[in-house]
């Protein structure tokens, strides 16, 4: 078995292959995210954006925007969104799709944005393929202001049966087998195995507790096969003076 082939099987491609993926797939991602979910995506997606909890005027970063469905959503709330991603492939068809939105190319795990710049960060169904999950929740984070949130939508693995049972058939022997009919066995050989050894909620939740996040939650749906998990950035405290004058924000 090639090096390549053993990653693929372990869901740990490193970033260049990701990537290299990603741009493969690209013109069949949308078909595959609808026949691999019934469709049910986009009302996942909805959720998310209810969790990130922007106003109308805010501006939000969605990270590893893929083709752009999530940052849509949020768009369509009236919040000011920049999405980025480092496929060029899938944001030529995400601009296709809504002009009006910042689409940019960036590595979430080296965001180019200001620190404290954005209402809300999000991802959907992108965190599972940072090669470095602590780097990408730690930038995620500190481009969010003080208040501000991170929502991470992801894939988890239901843990008792029946739902884990066809779970596992589906990821295991179904979705290889789309795969190989959209032309790229190797892309959804790598999903099940990525999903696999993704962090379990909890997991995930403390990864969010050590990027600096606070206030974490998270909500399973679908019989428990979507996380959704939602972290504040905490506001800078107020601290008090050595000669007793009382409360004042820190020095920067």
């Amino acid at each position: 078995m090639s090096e390549e082939r053993a990653q693929t099987r372990s869901g740990t491609l490193q970033e260049p292959q990701v990537r290299a993926m990603f741009d493969r797939i690209a013109s069949v991602y949308d078909v595959m995210n609808s026949v691999m979910t019934a469709g049910l995506h986009h009302r996942w997606r909805r959720r998310a954006a209810d969790l990130a909890a922007v106003d109308p005027g805010d501006e939000a970063l969605d990270v590893a925007t893929g083709t752009g469905d999530l940052a849509i959503e949020l768009a369509s709330r009236g919040v000011q969104v920049v999405a980025s991603d480092f496929s060029e492939e899938m944001l030529a068809r995400a601009r296709v799709k809504q002009p009006s939105i910042e689409w940019e190319w960036a590595n979430a795990q080296d965001l180019p944005y200001a620190s404290d710049r954005f209402a809300a960060a999000t991802v959907g169904f992108g965190a599972r393929n940072f090669s470095d999950l602590p780097l990408g929740l730690s930038e995620m984070t500190r481009v969010v202001r003080p208040g501000g949130r991170v929502v991470i939508l992801e894939i988890t693995t239901p843990q008792k049966p029946p739902l884990s049972t066809f779970f596992s058939l589906w990821f295991d022997r179904i979705v290889p087998l789309i795969g190989r009919a959209a032309g790229d066995s190797q892309a959804y050989d790598y999903l099940p195995n990525s999903v696999k050894r993704f962090p379990e909620p909890p997991g995930l939740a403390a990864s969010m507790a050590r990027a600096g996040l606070t206030d974490i939650k998270w909500v399973l749906t679908a019989g428990g096969i979507i996380a959704l998990h939602v972290g504040t950035k905490p506001v800078a405290p107020i601290v008090t003076s050595s000669n007793g004058s009382g409360p004042h924000p820190p020095s920067a």
